[in-house]
This record gives structure tokens, C-alpha cells and sequence, in this order.
């Protein structure tokens, strides 16, 4: 006798419509828990957007100032007192104008650190006492044309010129900061600051400089009556400070040691600006990766967020897994579902968080008046970014949705 066949069912399928649709529907039945786990993708991805945006502003930024101020300094050193040949000072009592004739050359001016003995304190009044003495003030030598050079602005008064140079005048300009140490409020009682024994009239107070901040900081004389009353450098070289066009510092740089001395050039160490390029790619290198890595911590926590609420999801929907379970769902079908809420819910949440780091940017920048900069590459990525954190954050909760017994779920 032939036996008969039994019809074997057909293992159950899910369609990618139904699978959208359950999906949907799984998100829109608690619709405040989605919104709170979706928010963690739009921190970390808003986050990502944020961070590298305003880097790339912030190094443009810094690109710019360098080239308004670092790309145009040249630093000039005297080496002649350490030149057997030479023992004495190389810089020329017109070295200011020298450098000044060359094309392209702003302003310079010759400084030194001066070196006092112990009995020469700065003090603000003739007779030295504890209220009255400032040992930390440095005493610099200068030419009238540092001041130019360094863009200096001043509260009050004004700078020492070539006139007090030349006729060995001696008086003395101050930063404030070392104004209000000394007790000098105001330059309408013609104050004086004593080095040692010698009186200084004190003719500006400093407010700011774009270059060499220590000016701030010290009391600077002229150059002519440095020399006359401490000498001449000879353990230390005097500098040169020379500010130039944009774009001028290298050829300015290749022709000042002969403008200076053309029967010894070699008595000058010429320093150049660095290259912008280098520094630009290594101050943006810098900042890309630390913030990088801030953004890459954001975009984790916002991942675990979403791993957390799944999981608790999974727990809630217990009876509703062992329903469908019993139905003919597989496991696979339970892993799916909720692979796909995850996803999507990483997938919004990255939309909204590439919208909300764009208008951070943008925000910072106009508050900054900068002009933001936003790699159209970084936008295309960040969600993605929010969709592949949703889906890994999905993979254990589905997972352990799938394992569920429907005789155990059903009885939950």
C-alpha cells in the first residue's frame, strides 16, 4: 500500500513591508520612550557635527591671525659678541632705518634685556623701601622704532621718540601692569621710576601689544641712554624686531643682514616666520583629532542609550514577542523587528542631530563673526554614523528578544 503523504506547513515569512510597518508601529505605540532614546543619537551625532565644524572654523581662524601677525615678523639676533672676530655689538645706531628702506619692511627697532646690579633696584621713589621697590621689573633697552614694530597702544602719554634717543633724554615708558605695581595712577604729576640712582620720567603707559608681550611687563628705556648709563650688551646680543607686509618676511629676512652690515653679514642670526602651511596642518591635525575623539565619546554614549531603552523595551513587550511567537514568528523574524526600530531610531536621531550641530556651527560663528566652515563630507557621514550606532546598539536586545520561550512569554 502506498503511504500517504502529509502536507508539511510552510515556514512562516516577513515581508520587508510588514517588517517597515511592525517597526513603525513598535516606535509610534510609546512615542515618548522613541523620542528620549532617538535623543541620545541627536546628542552624539549633533555633538560629532558641532565639534568638527567649529574646528574647522577655529583653524581657519587661526590660519588668518597667523598670517596677519606671525607670517609677518622677522626676528634679527646679534651674534657678533660671541665672534671672536668681532666682541662687540653689530647693530648700526641707524639700524632701524636700514631696515625700515627695505621694500616690503614695516617698522623694526633694536631692544635688549638690560642687566642691573643688585644695589640697582626699580624703585619708585629716590630712597629705596619695602613699599617702594619692584624687583621683578625688567628693564629693557630699546630703539624708538620697537614701538612701531610692536603695535603698541597706550593708556597714556606716549612713546619715547628719536629725538630723546639722539639727545640721550632720560625717560622711561611703562606697562600698566608695572604702573600699578610702582603707584603710578596718572602721568599729570610727571612721575619718575629710579633704576639704581638714575631718575627716569616716565612719558607713556602702556595698554597693549600685538608683539612682545614682555614690554608689558618691564620698564623700557632708550637705547642711547642704556648704553651710556649700564653699557653695551656683551653676554647677550640685542634683537631686532621687524615688521613687515604680508608676504614680504621671506625676502626680508634673506636681505636685512646685509642691509644691517654689508661688510659682515655674518655677525646677524636672521630668524624667518615658519611655514603657514606646516603650522596650519599641524594646528588642525591637532584640534581634529582631540575633538575627534570628544565627538567619538558622544556618539558611544548616545549608542549605550539606545542599547539601554531597547533592552527595556524588549522586557515591556515580553507577551507581545510570545504572542507572535506562537502566530508562527521565528526568532529571526523578533530579531529583525526590533534590529530595524533601533536602526531607524538611530537613523532619525542622526538627521536631527547633523541638522542641530549645522546650526550650532553657524550660530557660533555669527555670534564670532567668523565664517563657518563644515566639510559637505562630515554631513554626508553623520548619519550614517547615527543609523550603524542604532543598529549595533540593536543587536544584543533583539537578540535576547529572540531567545525568549513563547510558552514563558505567554505566561507574562
Amino acid at each position: 500500500m502506498r503511504k500517504r503523504r502529509h502536507d508539511v506547513p510552510e515556514r512562516s515569512r516577513l515581508a520587508v513591508r510588514d517588517l517597515l510597518s511592525e517597526a513603525v508601529a513598535g516606535m509610534l505605540q510609546r512615542p515618548a520612550r522613541s523620542i528620549l532614546t532617538a535623543l541620545g543619537t541627536v546628542l552624539g551625532v549633533g555633538a560629532f557635527i558641532a565639534v568638527l565644524g567649529l574646528t574647522g572654523t577655529a583653524s581657519s581662524q587661526i590660519d588668518d591671525r597667523f598670517n596677519s601677525l606671525t607670517a609677518t615678523e622677522v626676528g634679527i639676533t646679534d651674534v657678533a659678541p660671541a665672534t671672536p672676530a668681532a666682541r662687540q655689538p653689530a647693530f648700526p645706531e641707524d639700524a632701524d632705518a636700514r631696515i625700515a628702506r627695505l621694500n616690503g619692511a614695516l617698522a623694526a627697532g633694536v631692544f635688549w634685556n638690560v642687566r642691573l646690579g643688585p644695589d640697582q633696584a626699580v624703585r619708585a621713589a629716590p630712597v629705596g623701601t619695602a613699599n617702594g621697590v619692584d624687583a621683578r621689573t625688567q628693564v629693557i633697552a630699546a630703539s624708538p622704532g620697537l614701538w612701531q614694530a610692536s603695535r603698541a597702544r597706550f593708556v597714556e602719554g606716549r612713546a619715547f621718540d628719536r629725538f630723546h634717543d639722539t639727545h640721550h633724554q632720560a625717560v622711561a615708558v611703562i606697562g600698566s601692569a608695572t604702573a600699578a605695581r610702582l603707584g603710578i595712577t596718572t602721568l599729570r604729576t610727571r612721575p619718575a621710576v629710579f633704576i639704581g640712582d638714575t631718575a627716569f620720567t616716565v612719558i607713556g603707559i602702556l595698554d597693549d601689544v600685538e608683539r612682545k608681550p614682555e614690554l608689558l611687563m618691564s620698564i623700557t628705556v632708550p637705547r642711547s641712554v642704556a648704553e651710556r648709563t649700564w653699557g653695551v650688551p656683551t653676554d647677550e646680543g640685542a634683537q631686532m624686531l621687524v615688521s613687515t607686509r604680508l608676504g614680504a618676511a621671506g625676502q626680508i629676512a634673506d636681505e636685512a643682514a646685509v642691509a644691517l652690515r654689508p661688510d659682515h653679514p655674518e655677525y646677524f642670526k636672521v630668524t624667518p616666520p615658519p611655514d603657514p602651511r606646516s603650522l596650519r596642518t599641524a594646528v588642525g591635525d591637532d584640534l581634529g583629532q582631540l575633538f575627534l575623539l570628544l565627538a567619538g565619546v558622544c556618539l558611544v554614549i548616545g549608542a549605550v542609550g539606545i542599547a539601554n531603552t531597547t533592552l527595556v523595551a524588549v522586557l515591556e513587550r515580553t507577551g507581545e514577542i510570545g504572542l507572535r511567537r506562537a502566530l508562527g514568528a521565528r526568532g529571526v523574524h523578533i530579531t529583525l523587528q526590533f534590529l530595524t526600530e533601533s536602526a531607524a531610531l538611530g537613523l532619525v536621531g542622526g538627521l536631527v542631530g547633523t541638522s542641530v550641530g549645522t546650526v550650532v556651527v553657524v550660530v557660533v560663528a555669527a555670534l564670532k563673526e567668523w565664517t563657518p566652515v563644515i566639510d559637505p563630507a562630515t554631513l554626508a557621514v553623520a548619519p550614517v554614523l547615527g543609523l550603524t550606532a542604532g543598529l549595533l546598539a540593536g543587536v544584543y536586545p533583539a537578540w535576547r528578544a529572540s531567545r525568549i520561550p513563547p510558552v514563558e512569554a505567554l505566561r507574562r
